[in-house]
């Protein structure tokens, strides 16, 4: 099965390099660093690194508490960073710096893998969210490279979707030394695809684990001044291609009720920034880019975030926050990036990226389910009219955040029963 699985790789990869080159004429990163999907890295000198993949932003941000503690425990141990896009690379370079060394994943081809695993050297991958790779998994139990999936989640679409390759799915899970699953219905997902029952654990989710820098909350407060301290803002954080028309629907609502509200518009993907602004100024919002690095005149009704690396800024700045993905069947976006910064939040009803820790926050009033914009209106509206239930709510979604800690630990436990077996443990440098 892995043959075959391997051939149709093979067959589909002219079409991958047409797309690489497709979506560098909105993002030019895409042209740049090719060799490195095929496995041509530099070579790791030294220690043998700790390996973590994150694919992009979201997952990068939701790594971060891991690889600060693994810099903090293992002082002595090189970090590697995979991405897969430009935009998780470049936010790699922004919380890190030159602390962890980034390369691009490689593609599942036998050829690319090999050469990354001879060139990386790694002791330990640890692969976020549920990434499922069966030749890179294969060639690291070959290689007695212990591999552990962290913050593991299974949508039940996605469930179907793996069962319908099940023996494939199967072999490949069972490559993996560990599996730290955000939620019971996760791991029993998983274990039903094949993976073995006594290398799953429960963790909860990592995201939790998330900190927010005194310094950040004090760049909020600025920026909100810059806007106007008695103007009411709202934030639409990660908005995708179909969305971006019915909040500024929405907001036209707010602003009947509310006449100097302030939306803060936050594309998900930098190819979209330019044209996100433009369908805001074909609107006749008056509009400023974040980019633009002026002073919100009073008289601005959408603010574009068209920037990398601060969105947990503009939910810091803002009232309410809404998550994008969630009005079309994306699967939403991390909800908690707001609740831990007692923000009230909306979304959507295609949340299924994240449908625990949207229940969690709907169950504590914390958050708002809507459906289109008329709903989504409203919802902002009721917040802004009753402030001691926008402030309770945000302090609801905090006390969530908080609740629900420790998943971070629990890895760090799996990381060193990995590197104990994989004989590292006593002698990491």
């Amino acid at each position: 099965m892995r043959s075959l699985y391997t051939f149709v790789l093979y067959l589909l990869t002219p079409f991958v390099l047409a797309r690489l080159v497709w979506r560098g004429l909105r993002a030019p990163g895409y042209w740049q660093r090719w060799g490195e999907r095929f496995g041509f890295i530099p070579v790791v000198a030294g220690a043998a690194p700790i390996w973590v993949h994150a694919v992009s932003v979201g997952e990068v941000q939701a790594a971060a508490p891991l690889l600060r503690a693994l810099l903090t425990r293992y002082p002595d141990v090189p970090l590697l960073v995979t991405t897969t896009t430009p935009t998780g690379s470049e936010q790699v370079r922004s919380l890190f710096g030159a602390r962890v060394a980034h390369v691009y994943m490689p593609y599942d081809l036998p050829d690319a893998v090999a050469r990354f695993l001879a060139r990386a050297r790694p002791r330990l991958a640890l692969i976020m969210e549920t990434e499922i790779w069966p030749n890179l998994y294969h060639a690291c139990a070959r290689r007695d490279i212990p591999v552990v999936l962290v913050n593991a989640r299974l949508s039940a679409r996605s469930a179907a979707g793996y069962a319908r390759v099940r023996a494939l799915t199967a072999t490949t899970l069972r490559c993996l030394r560990g599996i730290a699953a955000q939620s019971r219905t996760d791991a029993e997902r998983l274990i039903e695809l094949g993976a073995s029952a006594e290398r799953v654990r429960v963790t909860g989710s990592i995201k939790f684990d998330m900190k927010v820098p005194a310094s950040l909350t004090e760049q909020a407060a600025v920026l909100r001044r810059d806007w106007g301290m008695q103007r009411p803002a709202w934030v639409a954080a990660s908005t995708h291609e179909g969305e971006d028309e019915m909040i500024l629907d929405a907001h036209r609502h707010v602003r009947s009720q509310y006449p100097q509200a302030l939306l803060v518009l936050v594309p998900r993907h930098p190819e979209r920034f330019a044209r996100v602004a433009a369908l805001c100024r074909e609107q006749g919002w008056k509009t400023v880019l974040r980019s633009e690095q002026v002073a919100t005149p009073a008289d601005t009704a959408v603010f574009v975030g068209d920037s990398m690396g601060e969105l947990l800024l503009f939910f810091g700045a803002c009232d309410i926050a809404f998550i994008g993905g969630s009005l079309v069947p994306h699967g939403g976006h991390n909800p908690l990036e707001a609740s831990a910064q007692r923000v009230p939040v909306l979304f959507g009803p295609h949340m299924f990226n994240f449908e625990q820790i949207a229940q969690l926050l709907l169950e504590a009033g914390a958050a708002r389910e809507v459906g289109d914009s008329g709903m989504l209106a409203d919802s902002v509206m009721q917040w802004l009219a009753d402030p001691s239930a926008r402030i309770a709510a945000g302090e609801r979604g905090a006390a969530v955040v908080e609740a629900n800690k420790g998943a971070r630990d629990a890895v760090l436990g799996m990381v060193a029963e990995a590197l104990g077996t994989n004989g590292s443990a006593s002698k990491l440098g």
